[in-house]
């Protein structure tokens, strides 16, 4: 069996997973609404995100684990207390978002059980080339499933904000630098991209 990867403090990821045999874990707007608070609350303390995308059976989201120092409090003056202060783990706050999103679920549509397969899927990412390429995958993979023609038709991920100026807990203006500039950015999104080829690197070990 494959060992899951632990995520690793300072690292990128792109995180993604779908509902478990497949089903659909976003019903109604409001679902995916809902999810998005979570992740706020959960996710955005400990992790910069970067792109992501809401399919109704699946999720994909580009992130970056904040450092410890990002994540631990100012303990300044407090140094001697600084040895209580335990860090859960980056994956436990994914699960943490899972778990209350599926208790939510679970309530809303008379259903128990698991609603996502686990372990949730993580692939380390090491250059700028590879978080470019991440990024064009997750902006196209509505137009892949056939929900769309286009990226920009498709309400439920951050192709929109990444191209708007209003504020925004998306780190937009990284993902911008590494298509030099918007123009760039949305001429290389309205390309044909080579899913296939993109989730065949996703998938190597």
């Amino acid at each position: 069996m494959k060992k899951t990867e632990k995520l690793a403090f300072g690292s990128y990821y792109h995180i993604y997973n779908r509902g478990i045999n497949s089903c659909n874990i976003f019903k109604e707007n409001e679902n995916y609404e809902y999810f998005l608070k979570l992740y706020d609350q959960y996710i955005s303390p400990v992790a910069e995100t970067y792109a992501w995308v809401l399919m109704p059976n699946h999720f994909h989201f580009l992130v970056r684990i904040k450092e410890e120092n990002e994540i631990l409090p100012d303990l300044t003056g407090f140094g001697n207390l600084s040895g209580l202060m335990k860090l859960k783990p980056p994956h436990q706050h994914f699960s943490n978002l899972f778990n209350a999103y599926t208790k939510a679920v679970n309530k809303r549509f008379f259903r128990h059980g698991a609603l996502f397969e686990r372990p949730f899927q993580r692939k380390k990412i090491n250059d700028a080339h590879h978080l470019k390429q991440v990024v064009l995958y997750i902006h196209h993979n509505p137009v892949h499933h056939n929900f769309c023609e286009l990226a920009t038709d498709y309400p439920w991920s951050s192709y929109l904000t990444c191209i708007s100026v209003k504020p925004t807990k998306l780190h937009r203006k990284p993902v911008i630098g590494w298509f030099d500039n918007v123009a760039n950015f949305k001429f290389q999104h309205n390309q044909k991209i080579e899913v296939e080829q993109i989730e065949g690197w996703l998938l190597l070990t």
